[in-house]
């Protein structure tokens, strides 16, 4: 297994509070256009997160995969089951009962439909089953990293990128990207963001594909990539101002600027003065996931206890805000995740026999 890349584990986390501050941007009173324009791209950090989850899981998982075959799948599957269920789970039930005190209190409660909950129960409704988000908005991305997981193991069969020159994989990735592109555009969806229900799974696993090939480059490249890494990141930097220009489509340039981002920080990470490796920066990554599935139904409490009719709030409780994702963030790994994704793991799964893939 390869090492951690301590400045992707940061970058996770910062991508996490790029979606926090998506989520809340709207209602954060004397917010200058300017930064407005900026949070309202937060977002795109779910795209970063897709190639991420692909890069590192090929890293840590398509060997095993591949040496053992068929039997390592419930193992593979399981371990990413561990990662994602339980604190998805827990959350869910956090909405339960919220959603169980509106309706005490005879308020609204549409963003709890109670037909769609077994969907969310299985991490199935992100599949095409349901028209908008609901209960925990941001799980529909886990919905679709499930989906990802499923076809990992078929990826490994189809593919090694091992034997594969580096100017196919390149091309590969590139085919990926430019593959959902023209997707979103024969739906007539301009952005990323559009259609999620409907797209967010071509959405996640093509780009989680494309991570794939990320990895497999930075494998060949890691031992003398400084120039590389400045031309991955002066590329990636390119694409992603076009695409806030308007001089690309969002949806063909910013996965492909943060696929060759997410290169050129590999490619630098474990570099003395790499500023993502500090400490704070890492447990910010560590905790990421419990950010990004805590903060919204957070958010939700917080605008019905504390935010006015008017559903503005001021710099002091927008600052009390984020201090509480933080720390809902560190309880929730903490006291939650880790220690059912520990439990999870433990539980023993029959390996079938068969020949290797």
């Amino acid at each position: 297994m390869t090492r951690e890349l301590k400045a992707l584990t940061s970058m996770r986390g910062l991508a996490a509070w790029a979606v926090v501050l998506f989520h809340v941007r709207l209602s954060i009173a004397g917010l200058p256009p300017a930064a407005e324009a900026v949070l309202a791209k937060g977002y795109l950090a779910v795209d970063f997160f897709f190639l991420l989850s692909g890069f590192v899981i090929w890293l840590s998982a398509s060997e095993v995969l591949r040496d053992e075959g068929v039997r390592a799948v419930p193992r593979f599957l399981q371990r990413r089951v561990a990662r994602i269920w339980p604190l998805h789970l827990f959350m869910l039930g956090c909405a339960v009962l919220l959603a169980l005190v509106l309706l005490a209190t005879g308020r609204a409660a549409a963003q709890f439909p109670w037909d769609e909950l077994p969907l969310h129960l299985l991490l199935l409704q992100n599949w095409g089953f349901t028209d908008a988000l609901s209960w925990n908005d941001p799980a529909w991305s886990i919905s679709c990293e499930l989906a990802a997981y499923l076809m990992f193991p078929l990826l490994v069969v189809s593919v090694d990128w091992r034997r594969v020159p580096s100017v196919v994989v390149v091309s590969a990735v590139v085919g990926l990207l430019v593959a959902l592109h023209l997707l979103y555009r024969l739906y007539g969806a301009a952005s990323l963001g559009d259609a999620i229900p409907r797209l967010g799974v071509v959405r996640c696993t093509l780009e989680f594909a494309a991570g794939t090939g990320i990895g497999a480059l930075w494998l060949r490249w890691r031992a003398h990539g400084r120039g590389i890494a400045l031309a991955a990141a002066l590329l990636g930097l390119a694409l992603l101002m076009a695409a806030a220009l308007g001089a690309l489509p969002e949806t063909l340039a910013v996965p492909a600027g943060f696929a060759a981002l997410l290169l050129a920080l590999a490619l630098s990470a474990g570099r003395a003065g790499n500023v993502l490796e500090v400490a704070p920066l890492h447990y910010l990554g560590e905790i990421s996931y419990a950010t990004y599935l805590g903060h919204f139904l957070l958010w939700f409490v917080f605008k019905l206890v504390l935010v006015g009719p008017s559903g503005m709030i001021g710099w002091p409780l927008l600052a009390l805000y984020l201090l509480l994702v933080l720390a809902s963030s560190v309880v929730l790994y903490h006291l939650v995740e880790r220690p059912a994704q520990r439990w999870v793991n433990r539980l023993a799964l029959p390996r079938p026999r068969a020949a290797a893939i």
